[in-house]
């Protein structure tokens, strides 16, 4: 990104856009330096609706994450004496200019993980949001006095920094979910590693280096390690130096990098896996419900841990439901991102897709029917509608990651809230009657970190807590629920007086 692209009001294709290696890309951040990749392995970064290669980024090793770590630590103390007000203009600074750059990073997130130019309006917006909310966290970090049962004797407890955090992150909304720890982890006085996947090496790290380069911050604060999460992924998870470790991916690796983290005594943060539930009860407005429903299982192409994973229908809306859901499936534009008007991109990679497409017939051949959709063409997934769903079919019992909409029937509202129920995890959700205190009902007896009330569950907003429960992961993003992560407490005491002691 240069002062020119901040000038363009369209996207560039992408051989105008300096994504080439050349450009600075195939680096490491550390200790405010651009490292070049030297003798390192090359991760090349293929643009998913093209199969083609973008740029390389260094594999880093162990050694660059041990060097991260020590460079953050060093950075740290002194970050955290500067004034908040000085901690707080940088974190603006940086957002602002992930809204000057957001024609680059639109083709940028095309090129690196399919994402169409809907999605990158609403995470660079996300972005940018994320930033204002958490500069404030710079001014807010205050202590408190308490009353002591000790004559003469004042309590103070005082908020500190954690000091360095370790931060490993996804390829779905790379610029955001990093964002969201780094602009409050720097705001409040902490210093950071970043590790992205290897998929979105640039949006998911090494872009927000040089947003906070050029907003001034200092060297050795951010320090960003590109690298295959299968060869240093656990050498950064169980790290020394950190005393936070925020993760946001599958369940299973998730439960990995807490797991170590833990023996390594620092607090996980950790946004995992879901399997939500859309349910549409028998008073619902039937066209708001399937608008909220193809927004919710469609958009960058299902590829979200919020997105809707089932879609749960009283038995009269049924027919209908599927009817109007299929329609709109196959009515989306599928194509390339950097193509105008493109709604529905490609899936990530040839895993991804392959997972997509096994559930899809492992749960045809056990009686599902298709209603709009059901193919693919390289790792363009069509847009998906199946009926004739049971919990147990491989589509509803799994977190598929793909644009994939299940449609399960209910009878009662229980049984709509049993099967919502009925998975290990408990991320988000959605309910639709026209009857809010009955959809809040049902809402209050899902198991779910989060529920959204005649809405789908594709809701993020930087000042409310943010995270779920069971295999969904531990604690909360945003606002003053990650400063409690991002933050530690101290008790200071002060005997005034002499203290009479009995011996």
């Amino acid at each position: 990104m240069t002062d020119d692209s901040m000038s363009s009001t369209e996207p560039k294709p992408v051989d105008e856009l300096e994504v080439a290696p050349e450009t600075g890309w195939d680096a490491l951040y550390l200790d405010g330096e651009w490292v070049p990749r030297g003798d390192r392995d090359a991760i090349p970064v293929e643009n998913p609706a093209t199969r083609s290669t973008v740029t390389t980024v260094p594999s880093g090793t162990e050694d660059d994450v041990d060097d991260a770590f020590a460079t953050a630590a060093a950075a740290q103390e002194e970050w955290a004496q500067r004034p908040p007000q000085e901690r707080a203009a940088i974190v603006s600074k940086a957002g602002e200019l992930l809204g000057e750059y957001a024609d680059d990073l639109a083709t940028l997130f095309a090129v690196e993980c399919g994402g169409v130019q809907l999605k990158a309006d609403f995470e660079v917006q996300l972005a940018q949001r994320m930033s204002e909310v958490s500069a404030g966290l710079a001014t807010r970090a205050n202590g408190r006095h308490k009353e002591s049962v000790t004559p003469g004797k004042e309590n103070l407890v005082v908020r500190e920094p954690a000091g360095v955090v370790g931060v490993i992150t996804p390829w779905n909304f790379p610029l955001h979910l990093t964002n969201r720890v780094i602009a409050p982890a720097i705001a409040l006085g902490n210093s950071v590693v970043v590790k992205p996947d290897e998929h979105t090496p640039m949006t998911g790290g090494l872009v927000l280096a040089k947003a906070f380069e050029e907003a001034g911050l200092p060297d050795g604060v951010l320090n960003v390690v590109p690298g295959y999460g299968d060869e240093i992924g656990d050498h950064f998870s169980g790290h020394p130096v950190p005393s936070v470790m925020s993760f946001t991916g599958s369940s299973e690796i998730g439960r990995r990098v807490g797991q170590r983290a833990v023996g390594s005594y620092a607090e996980p943060a950790l946004e995992l896996g879901g399997n939500n539930a859309h349910i549409v009860l028998e008073d619902a407005d039937l066209e708001r419900a399937v608008d909220a429903g193809a927004f919710g299982s469609f958009t960058h192409q299902g590829q979200e841990c919020i997105s809707i994973n089932r879609h749960l229908v009283h038995e009269s809306l049924y027919d209908e439901y599927v009817a109007k859901l299929a329609d709109r499936a196959a009515s989306l534009p599928i194509g390339n991102p950097l193509e105008e008007g493109t709604l529905v991109g490609p899936v990530i990679n040839e895993s991804q897709r392959d997972k997509i497409v096994g559930f899809i017939e492992e749960s045809t051949e056990r009686g599902a029917t298709v209603e709009a959709g059901g193919n693919h063409d390289g790792l363009f997934v069509e847009p998906t509608v199946l009926s004739g769903v049971d919990s147990d079919m491989p589509v509803a019992c799994n977190e598929h990651f793909g644009p994939v909409a299940p449609v399960i029937p209910f009878e009662t509202d229980e049984e709509a809230v049993r099967i919502a129920n009925d998975t290990e995890y408990g991320l988000s959700g959605s309910v639709h009657s026209t009857d809010l205190q009955r959809a809040r009902d049902v809402a209050d007896a899902m198991e779910t970190g989060m529920v959204h009330i005649n809405d789908q569950p594709l809701n993020e907003e930087p000042h409310v807590p943010f995270g779920g429960v069971g295999a969904s992961g531990m604690g909360r993003y945003n606002d003053d629920w990650i400063l409690e992560t991002l933050t530690t407490t101290k008790w200071i005491s002060i005997q005034r007086e002499p203290r009479e002691y009995p011996y």
